[in-house]
């Protein structure tokens, strides 16, 4: 239940596909946990003057943890991304992305109102020179660092809650990587304890939502 909460939570909000923009890991962004970045098309924050979203505060589901987590703010995963931010973009029509500079999935142009239909074929089905760009691409997304996201390092309390951002580069494929992982590794409880009971991405009821979510973002 946890994970079809953190999907919710992601869906409904769109903080970012990545979790932590690049934008927002400085210290100044995690002390006043506040994640509402400019938008390059008109320079406000998450494009409000150009009515593609606003600066609000996260509302978090109320609705009680299952018996299969029995912590409470012990991960800094539960009730995400609170621990990190409570103001995020909240985009308004087929916007989304940490700023509301993307279009939703299904849409795209300038205004995101243009359908966009895309069909992901079986690789099978490509022929050579398909197939040889789509190789190409991975291989470029190996290469190439994300301009808009970063990975932590470190956990908030080893940030000392946002005055030591703990963030590292990373490449577009290995991204999607990471992001799997996150969701995925054991929960730290401190110190060199961890519980492995539970894997959010695999064993909850939020597996194949997060994993659909996942590949659109892909």
């Amino acid at each position: 239940m946890l994970l079809a909460a953190l999907y919710c939570l992601l869906w409904t909000f769109q903080t970012s596909a990545g979790h932590f923009p690049r934008a927002c890991a400085s210290s100044k962004n995690l002390i006043e946990k506040e994640c509402c970045p400019p938008w390059g098309g008109d320079g406000s924050p998450c494009g409000q003057l150009s009515g593609r979203g606003s600066c609000q505060d996260i509302l978090l589901s109320k609705a009680p943890l299952g018996p299969q987590f029995p912590f409470t703010g012990v991960d800094e995963r539960e009730s995400w991304p609170s621990v990190f931010y409570n103001r995020t973009c909240q985009c308004f029509g087929n916007f989304m992305g940490f700023n509301c500079g993307s279009c939703m999935f299904g849409f795209q142009g300038p205004n995101c109102t243009e359908r966009r239909l895309l069909v992901r074929r079986n690789i099978f089905d490509l022929s050579v020179p398909e197939k040889n760009k789509f190789l190409a691409y991975l291989t470029l997304a190996k290469h190439t660092i994300s301009p808009d996201f970063v990975i932590p390092t470190g956990t908030y309390g080893q940030m000392n809650n946002g005055s030591t951002p703990m963030f590292s580069d990373i490449n577009i494929y290995d991204l999607f990587v990471w992001m799997h992982y996150y969701v995925s590794r054991d929960t730290l409880l401190g110190g060199s304890e961890v519980w492995r009971d539970i894997d959010f991405a695999h064993e909850a009821p939020g597996f194949l939502p997060w994993h659909r979510l996942f590949l659109l973002v892909l």
